[in-house]
């Protein structure tokens, strides 16, 4: 079994090379360096230890990608063949060495034919640690400049680029880190880190591709950025636990999903008048009063057993990418209607428990919404009519029927009758696509504005309701359509 013995060059200076490996380079028949371009070369050169190089790779290239590759195929190539190699790369094999990575995985699966072993060596992070005073117990991110879509969106810890080869490189990462980096952001450039000419010096970060001395010996560091913290739904969980914990609140420890369930649909309603308001602060507040409705509930699941809020926010954004297979995935939706049919139909196979055409429809929906949505899917089969002609035709003979319940006098019959007559204006309301459960909302709206209208003018002549006549009070009614608009 021939073998794959990697050792590092350190980070510059000749006496950062362990022992061990500078025994492996003086014993080693077949030395094979990374690059020449490494400060430790010409001592190695003056010792007498021979090496060829893979420098005639980079010539070569079209990338660094594709240059990583190549080499480490090439040792796998030359091991094969009878070789027993030792691979010398910069500073440590195990920091931020592409070419070891792709060995590893290119010898998993010849391990009955090639031995790799990977010898520990002093890294330039050692050296960094000790020039810039960075304790790593506090976190660090060590990247490549050619690995930029590893980073980090929200820079948690200090961040080290290495290998930033030349201007363009440079250019390169200076464009992703302003990504998450304001423009001016402080930066440390490290040039020849170890060496007696090191440099290393503090610029702003647009300043990164206009160094002068950008080499292969360039690195980057760039300390945690305090900036917008990742979101998080934690804190209040915590506070909702510490509310229902023995020692909380006695109120909210006593609910159930029952006893609030009411509370739910008068905050969603509350969201729904914030938006008709068109008030972004009050939405923003009501938003959060709804939210924590949700994590109450998800707070009483949990200490039940059933699921955890982490289950509720995990299920939807499953739900989101499946029935968006036109985003996420191979489907084609060119416009809003057919991106409707891929969300109907991946809806239909999720819901296979649903045995009839009206199941879905929750029995708690307020009547004209559970109505209008109760015709739609009766619409889906066809049990719908095709134009808006024959429903003002039915709400005219629901109209009569409920004209004679009335001279009936039976209440039951009356009730039922009105519900008939609601249900078609409903039906109505879906062929001219309006939202019947809006439009009674806005009513609503509309007719407490003209009401508190009517009010201040009772109130401004003494606010004795009993001395106007029901024409004075129609009057100011007209007033107030006159005089307030939407």
């Amino acid at each position: 079994m021939n073998t794959i013995k990697v050792i590092g060059l350190g980070p510059g200076d000749f006496g950062y090379i362990t022992l061990e490996c500078w025994e492996l380079m003086q014993e080693a028949k077949n030395l094979y360096l990374r690059t020449a371009k490494h400060p430790t070369v010409p001592m190695l050169q003056q010792r007498g230890i021979t090496f060829a190089t893979y420098d005639s790779f980079y010539e070569e290239a079209e990338d660094f990608a594709h240059l990583y590759e190549k080499i480490a195929k090439d040792i796998v190539t030359k091991a094969l063949s009878g070789m027993d190699i030792v691979y010398a790369v910069p500073g440590s094999p195990m920091v931020a060495e592409k070419t070891v990575v792709l060995l590893r995985e290119l010898v998993a699966g010849l391990q009955d034919k090639i031995q790799l072993e990977i010898l520990p060596g002093m890294s330039f992070v050692e050296v960094l640690y000790g020039k810039l005073g960075i304790d790593p117990i506090d976190g660090l991110t060590i990247i490549d400049a050619e690995d930029f879509e590893q980073l980090p969106v929200d820079m948690p810890t200090g961040l080290v680029v290495t290998q930033v080869y030349n201007q363009q490189i440079a250019s390169d990462a200076k464009l992703s880190l302003m990504e998450a980096l304001p423009d001016e952001y402080p930066i440390t450039y490290i040039h020849k880190l170890g060496m007696p000419d090191e440099s290393i010096r503090e610029i702003p970060l647009y300043e990164l591709d206009r160094q002068p001395d950008i080499d292969y010996l360039t690195s980057l560091y760039i300390k945690p950025y305090p900036g917008k913290k990742e979101f998080d739904l934690q804190p209040l969980q915590d506070i909702i636990k510490t509310l229902r914990e023995p020692g909380g609140c006695p109120w909210d420890i006593a609910q159930t999903h029952e006893s609030i369930r009411k509370n739910l649909i008068e905050e969603t309603y509350e969201v729904l008048e914030a938006i008709d308001l068109e008030d972004y602060d009050l939405l923003c507040e009501e938003l959060g009063d709804l939210l924590m409705q949700v994590v109450f509930h998800g707070r009483m699941a949990e200490e039940a057993g059933a699921f955890s809020m982490e289950d509720v926010v995990q299920g939807v954004v499953e739900k989101l990418v499946r029935r968006h297979p036109h985003v996420f995935g191979q489907v084609q939706a060119s416009d809003a209607g057919a991106a409707l049919v891929s969300w109907e139909s991946m809806k239909k196979l999720e819901k296979k428990e649903r045995k009839h055409i009206l199941d879905g429809v929750p029995k708690d929906l307020p009547a004209l919404m559970a109505a209008q949505k109760l015709q739609s899917k009766a619409s889906k089969v066809g049990f719908d009519w095709q134009k808006p002609e024959p429903v003002w035709q039915k709400i005219k003979e629901e109209l009569q029927e409920l004209e004679q319940a009335v001279k009936e006098g039976k209440q039951r019959h009356i009730e039922e009758e009105l519900g008939d007559v609601l249900f078609s204006v409903v039906n109505l309301s879906r062929f001219y696509k309006v939202d019947s459960e809006l439009a009674l909302l806005a009513c609503c709206k509309k007719f407490r504005q003209r009401f508190e209208y009517v009010e201040g003018q009772v109130n401004a002549q003494g606010g004795d309701w009993s001395s106007f006549s029901l024409e004075q009070l129609d009057a100011y009614w007209n007033e107030a359509k006159n005089t307030i608009t939407d």
